[in-house]
């Protein structure tokens, strides 16, 4: 039978092997087909008298919406879904600070110093650090909280001026973020609103509420609650799992929600909940971004309780098959469906922390803040009961795979302290010509780009063979990582240039910064290029790409990097196709506006040429480089 290919071909000869174990890599194969007017955008459920969809011998819709409103208003309501994800996220993790700073939590903050220092950038003052820590959570709060016509006051805080100047001119600074996607919901219902470049603008709006919050203030707060990252070496790969432990894989994006179950496996009481199977103890398997966050911040979950990322989202299905898993708890998205069948027959607990998440065979157990070790004591006595029962009756087969020298840890915080404390070196090998520019590669995986990983890992390889530094976050890190990319070997796929600066420095040519969350640190590392060049951010030699885009949430990501003015390349193009308006706008009317677009090419080698491009017309304006 015809599956999906993979980059990763240790994993694609596992799978390939496993014939009994249905994954998303056959189903691939059975949703080739796809529908061309969901593709295109031009396909509206909003009422009865349709579905409509937009052809050339029917140009409207029963209502009379054209396809320029149609694509537009189908692409503002994907954008809010995926903003309204990431704010879930926000608010989850300042109401957890909250609890521990006003004593309600028994967690401590790992990292006061995090909370002293964000307190100051966002001119917050308080009696102690615990003061200032919930006045933090207080402000984030406020402004998710706030009504539409009241504009948010932490954006003026993080954005650079210059950014924050031109928004205002553009009218897309955000009121209350949950009040900015609320209306977008609306604007998009039936028989209302039929401006594109209103809805458009809208989008822009909803992705500043994105990046700041539900991205680069989740980070920061996280910081506080969790330690800081520090650059270390770790494993990668399913060859993380022992399967002398009790495993407990974990899925999501809301990484304070594991604050809890970490330190209580820093105890000898939480490792004997383990040992008393016959185990050696408990340790937890990252399957999707929360174990990327885990693996980012080495002091916040040390090796003894932390075994390692195993992959990325669709690899769960295989890893799960292995038969090591005791446990899978699931706190946000990216948990697939297709594991529930999969942990039926293997006899893996599902678990779910957060009803946003509850699938439906799995077990649902409130996250209550004030209680978040009393849950880690009753979820390590369930995994352990788990393991009593499964383990004598279920065959384990972990494959050899993934790396023991992937470089992680990267954040703008410890980039600085590799860099001597400042971004001069990093810009003087850019204006000496050695490092050609910056190339975010970032977000998802998915299955029909090239195939799993396949696009993200062939672009990686173009531009850093091109002296292209990239940096990567999201499920583009976690495939690259398990095929060679974060390692310090991948050097020798890069070219004279960056591989000597590996060289000198002792890093890969591709910088792993975590979870997606962590593209709210990559737009800190260019808000501080910028300021370091005095220059504004459209003006930098910095592209990004979600070359394998997935999921609303992406899409929310993608509108936060144009407001931000950043060319943004795609694979595959959003559902805008059917719109010669929409789809003029965001390759071609935008860059006049925020100074960003987007570009869309499949072709791997053209892509890192149009990138290559971009960012060689802007070293030409700024004078340097070669």
């Amino acid at each position: 039978m015809k599956r999906c290919s993979s980059a990763d071909k240790c994993f694609s000869a596992y799978t390939e092997k496993r014939s009994d174990v249905n994954t998303a890599f056959d189903r691939m194969e059975d949703q080739r087909v796809k529908c061309a007017y969901g593709q295109n955008g031009v396909c509206c459920r909003l009422c009865s008298n349709g579905p409509c969809r937009i052809t050339p011998n029917s140009p409207k819709g029963v209502c009379g919406a054209t396809a320029d409103t149609m694509v537009a208003r189908n692409f503002l309501r994907s954008v809010a879904a995926g903003s309204a994800c990431y704010l879930h996220v926000a608010e989850s993790t300042a109401l957890r600070l909250k609890s521990i700073a006003s004593g309600k939590s028994p967690l401590p903050l790992r990292s006061e110093k995090s909370a002293d220092e964000l307190a100051l950038l966002l001119g917050i003052n308080g009696d102690n650090t615990m003061d200032k820590a919930g006045k933090i959570a207080d402000a984030v709060l406020a402004d998710i909280y706030g009504r539409r016509d009241e504009k948010m006051k932490l954006v003026e805080k993080l954005a650079i001026p210059a950014r924050v100047k031109r928004w205002k001119e553009l009218g897309i600074m955000p009121g209350g973020a949950k009040a900015e996607v609320f209306d977008a919901i609306v604007k998009t219902s039936t028989n209302l609103n039929t401006d594109p470049v209103d809805q458009l603008l809208h989008c822009l709006n909803i992705g500043i509420c994105t990046g700041f919050y539900g991205l680069a203030m989740t980070n920061l707060m996280n910081d506080i609650i969790m330690g800081e990252p520090e650059i270390t070496t770790v494993s990668t790969g399913f060859s993380v799992v022992n399967p002398e432990y009790v495993n407990i894989a974990v899925s999501g994006h809301s990484h304070s929600v594991f604050a809890g179950l970490i330190a209580f496996l820093e105890t000898e009481k939480g490792q004997d909940i383990g040992r008393k199977t016959g185990a050696k103890g408990i340790k937890i398997i990252g399957i999707t971004c929360v174990g990327q966050d885990m693996q980012l911040r080495g002091n916040a979950a040390k090796p003894d309780v932390f075994a390692g990322q195993a992959g990325n989202n669709f690899t769960q299905e295989g890893l799960l098959a292995t038969g090591a898993i005791d446990m899978v708890i699931s706190e946000f998205n990216c948990t697939l469906p297709g594991i529930e069948p999969i942990a039926e027959k293997n006899k893996i607990k599902l678990l779910c922390l957060d009803d946003v998440c509850k699938q439906s065979s799995a077990e649902l157990i409130e996250d209550r803040k004030g209680a978040e070790l009393d849950l880690a004591e009753r979820i390590c006595k369930m995994a352990a009961d788990q393991y009593r029962l499964r383990r004598k009756e279920i065959k384990i087969d972990i494959p050899t795979h993934g790396y023991d020298d992937v470089v992680a840890g990267v954040s703008e915080k410890s980039l600085l302290k590799l860099l001597g404390g400042t971004l001069s070196p990093l810009i003087d090998l850019i204006k000496n010509g050695t490092i050609k520019g910056v190339a975010g590669i970032l977000g998802c995986s998915n299955l029909a780009a090239g195939g799993h990983d396949v696009t993200t890992v062939q672009l990686t390889q173009e531009l850093i063979k091109r002296d292209i530094l990239v940096l990567s976050a999201g499920c583009t890190t976690g495939g690259l990582a398990n095929c060679g990319f974060c390692s310090p070997g991948a050097k020798e796929m890069a070219g004279p240039g960056l591989k000597a600066v590996c060289e000198k420095l002792g890093i890969p040519p591709v910088l792993n910064f975590g979870p997606c969350l962590a593209i709210g640190r990559i737009e800190i590392v260019v808000a501080e290029l910028a300021k370091a060049l005095n220059v504004d951010i459209p003006q930098l030699p910095v592209v990004i790409s979600a070359p394998q885009w997935l999921e609303e949430q992406a899409l929310a990501d993608g509108c936060f990097g144009l407001a931000l003015g950043l060319t943004l390349h795609l694979a595959q193009p959003p559902p805008i196709l059917g719109s010669p308006l929409v789809t003029k706008i965001l390759t071609e009317d935008l860059v006049n506006l925020t100074g960003g677009k987007v570009i869309v090419e499949m072709n791997p080698a053209l892509a890192a040429d149009k990138l290559q491009n971009e960012i060689n017309k802007k070293l030409a304006a700024l004078g340097i480089g070669v």
